[in-house]
């Protein structure tokens, strides 16, 4: 390996599953502004959408997520605004 290539910033962060709620504290060197507190401290928090706790391939749970549906419901409500 290539010397002083890897960051030397690490810190205990919590990546939150936004999906859950399950929280996961590792190390990271992530910037982020958003903190959260877990036993009475602070920690840097990063907000995923999904992680293995909620992801089908490691639950064995299917998880139909209507983003077709959404995308009709905001093509109604604004089509006054596009323009054809």
């Amino acid at each position: 390996m290539k010397k002083g290539i890897h960051p030397k910033d690490y810190r205990f962060v919590v990546f939150k599953d936004m999906s859950n709620g399950k929280t996961t504290i590792t190390k990271s060197t992530v910037k982020t502004r958003e903190t959260i507190e877990i036993e009475g401290k602070k920690y840097p928090l990063i907000k995923i959408e999904i992680s293995s706790s909620s992801h089908p391939f490691y639950t064995g749970k299917m998880k139909f997520v209507d983003t077709a549906g959404r995308v009709d419901k905001f093509n109604k409500r604004y089509q006054k605004h596009i323009k054809n």
